[in-house]
């Protein structure tokens, strides 16, 4: 061995297939195991790294004349090669004198003494027994591979304690999956490098003949495994779900049908890493809940991000983060790094692909992990599972991220909600909902992203004023670095508009405290309320009347709630609509007249406003927080001025109160915007103001588009920056004297 260390890159060694990336921790564990207790390795450039002071030629060696294969057994399954009826390798391991396999014999011979008169597998109760007395009596590499496999976790059953088995998804249903048993397979794939099956039996020219093909062979399929080199490696040979890619089936090759073609030294290093994955029985949060499977960075499935998955294909078999490390990690780091295997919330485990992405970009994972590789245990081909790789996602601490933990127990409840026969409407906005929310959390921050998680939030608010999903609650209350996060430093009109509909409430205490807000108008928020007359039962439930925005079109929707505004005014109101925004958050002049001229997206607007309702604008005000203002300084034309400061929440000051008189809506949502205008002319000249325009001429459109500005709150000093608009003050002259 070289004094000096050698970085050896192991082209044959990726992230994905799930094969590779196993095989790539096989390679660090048997040669930190058996040859140098100092070697490391890394994930980087999409390959994994081993530095060693070995040189290439030893590492060759180590593996073609010292590897000593894990003593991999299964007892307990039908196919394990112990039963009547199996074929296996076996006898030829048995019969082999390679001191290199003294670990697997031992443990072969172990079990059949164990399993000795047994016509067939131990089923049910039999079954998990024999599996208990295997963790108890199998040590070292056989103890390894045993707790990797197999989970037994105490129960209590009709007040008796029992051992209730559990199988983490990595290795199927322990160590098989349907009629693949691994641990068989891996007997027959020594059997094959060993070249145990070919000399037995033969003459001593024939057996030396064959040895001579052998290594060749065997070497040559090393190499491909190692480092890439092109060459023939390929064997007819069963792999299950951990290279979708190589394991057969319909369509997976020129024919109409195709074999499983493995490599397999692919085969068995990919084992000798999967025995690092040792899994645990532990409660997650609830001391009393059932103990159950955990393995290291397993998650249960759900449909999110970009990925194959289906909405309906979540499987009972989950997913499995595997992490990557660009650092040079040693293989105790490694298994530390296994062991704790679990990212947290706070002092919440993750459970699901959601929180898992929460989690990471916080760093709340184990030090020194750069990326995670997804992995979906799915069914493909059939029954047949498959570890489909899905999206890779990049460890980065991004503390906006926090803000999912206002929409975390309300994400958990609507998942629920859709795993229990929902309808497709719902299924389909939860799964876009947690599309946007996972883009978010594995993505660089911007506004677009944030937007597109209240957006969606505010579909799920759609579906449930029309009865669908309300057990799930309408959106929770958020803070307010979500206005800022969907703002950002440079805001559209369609974010500023937002703020202030969202923000709008009938008015502000001296706290800062909104009351009567206008979240009421598109959701019926009092206990028992319903928007609509009769549940799914045919039960007639309370009917809100203060619901009107009813999701017709924005335009529709504002002017109804304009509409119920001026009937909710009191005589203490002296007839002014109560609509004020939350301090520093009013709607700007420039971004009403983009509204007017039609120029902006109204539905962006208005699924913004609507999950603006939901934050807490009495932190807003006591942050101090403003929306930034717009650098234009176009103002609306002066005939809708002169209706928006009729419409004003309080008095224009000096004597000028000017009361609303609620024609002027009907007018305008009618189309009629000529009387509109006259009415709200008549009332100005009455308190001696002369506007600038004595008649408007429109159509029904503009009527309408110029009704809905008007829910839009404007600051007190914005409606006297339009009043002089439609009033000039006339310009103090100077005499010089």
């Amino acid at each position: 061995m070289n004094a000096t260390l050698q970085r050896h890159p192991l082209n044959g060694c990726a992230p994905a297939p799930l094969a590779h990336y196993l095989k790539a921790l096989g390679i660090l564990r048997l040669f930190t195991e058996q040859k140098d207790p100092a070697c490391r390795g890394a994930w980087q450039d999409d390959r994994f790294v081993l530095v060693t002071g070995c040189s290439r030629d030893e590492v060759e060696a180590f593996f073609l004349q010292e590897y000593q294969p894990t003593a991999i057994i299964d007892p307990w399954n039908g196919g394990s090669g112990f039963f009547p009826n199996t074929s296996t390798a076996i006898p030829v391991i048995l019969d082999s004198p390679d001191l290199r396999l003294a670990p697997l014999k031992a443990a072969i011979h172990w079990a059949q003494v164990a399993t000795t008169g047994w016509a067939e597998a131990p089923k049910d109760e039999a079954k998990s027994d024999f599996q208990s007395a295997c963790l108890m009596h199998l040590r070292g590499g056989a103890g390894e591979a045993m707790h990797a496999a197999v989970v037994m976790a105490p129960q209590v059953q009709l007040g008796r304690r029992v051992n209730k088995t559990s199988y983490p998804s990595l290795l199927g249903t322990g160590w098989n999956d349907g009629r693949l048993d691994f641990a068989n397979n891996f007997h027959q794939r020594v059997a094959d490098l060993f070249d145990l099956a070919r000399k037995r039996g033969a003459t001593p020219e024939k057996e030396a003949a064959l040895s001579a093909q052998g290594r060749t062979a065997n070497q040559n399929m090393l190499r491909l495994a190692l480092w890439g080199d092109l060459g023939m490696g390929m064997r007819k040979t069963a792999i299950g779900q951990f290279a979708p890619g190589s394991a057969g089936g319909p369509n997976s090759s020129t024919g109409p049908d195709g074999d499983s073609s493995v490599n397999p030294w692919d085969f068995i290093l990919m084992m000798e890493g999967a025995i690092l994955f040792t899994s645990a029985a532990t409660r997650r949060m609830d001391p009393m809940a059932q103990a159950q499977a955990s393995a290291p960075f397993a998650l249960h499935s759900h449909a999110v991000g970009d990925s194959p998955i289906s909405d309906v294909e979540e499987s009972q078999r989950g997913e499995q983060w595997m992490p990557l490390w660009e650092r040079y990690f040693s293989l105790a780091e490694v298994k530390s790094l296994l062991s704790e295997g679990r990212a947290q919330i706070g002092r919440a485990s993750a459970s699901r692909p959601v929180d898992m992405a929460r989690a990471i970009s916080r760093l709340g994972v184990a030090r020194g992990i750069t990326q995670f590789q997804r992995f979906a245990f799915l069914e493909r081909n059939g029954q047949a599972n498959f570890a489909v790789p899905l999206n890779r996602i990049q460890v980065t601490a991004r503390p906006s991220t926090r803000l999912i933990d206002d929409l975390a127990p309300w994400l958990d409840r609507l998942h629920r909600l859709v795993r229990d026969k929902a309808p497709a409407r719902l299924l389909q906005a939860e799964r876009l909902l947690s599309d946007a929310v996972f883009d978010a959390l594995t993505h660089h921050d911007s506004p677009a992203r944030w937007q597109a998680v209240l957006r969606a939030a505010a579909g799920i608010e759609m579906l449930q004023s029309v009865g669908t999903g309300i057990a799930a609650g309408p959106i929770p209350r958020l803070s307010p670095e979500w206005v800022t996060a969907c703002l950002g430093a440079d805001p559209g009109p369609e974010e500023r508009l937002a703020a202030a509909l969202g923000s709008a409430a009938g008015g502000y205490s001296r706290e800062g405290r909104p009351f009567n807000g206008v979240r009421h108008h598109w959701l019926p928020l009092k206990p028992g309320a319903r928007q609509f007359t009769t549940s799914d039962q045919g039960k007639r439930l309370h009917l809100d009347v203060r619901v009107v925005a009813l999701g017709r079109d924005p335009e529709t929707d504002l002017l109804a709630v304009m509409e119920r505004r001026t009937l909710e005014c009191t005589p203490k109101d002296h007839r002014h609509p109560q609509l004020l925004a939350a301090p520093g958050a009013g709607a700007q002049p420039a971004d009403l007249d983009a509204w007017i001229a039609g120029s902006l997206d109204f539905n962006q607007c208005l699924d913004l406003a609507r999950a603006f309702m939901a934050v807490d604008w009495s932190e807003w005000t006591r942050m101090g927080l403003r929306v930034p203002k717009d650098r234009h300084r176009a103002v609306p034309e002066d005939a809708w001025c002169l209706l928006r400061l009729n419409a004003l929440p309080w008095s224009l000051g000096e004597g000028q109160d000017i009361p609303f008189d609620p024609a002027i809506i009907r007018h305008l949502g009618s189309g009629n915007l000529e009387e509109a205008y006259r009415i709200a002319y008549r009332r100005f000249r009455a308190h001696g103001i002369q506007p600038t325009v004595r008649e408007v001429l429109g159509d029904a459109a503009v009527a309408r588009r110029w009704g809905s500005a008007l829910a839009f709150p404007i600051a007190y000093a914005t409606a006297h920056q339009l009043l002089n608009v439609i009033h000039p003050k006339p310009k103090e002259t100077r005499h010089d004297r």
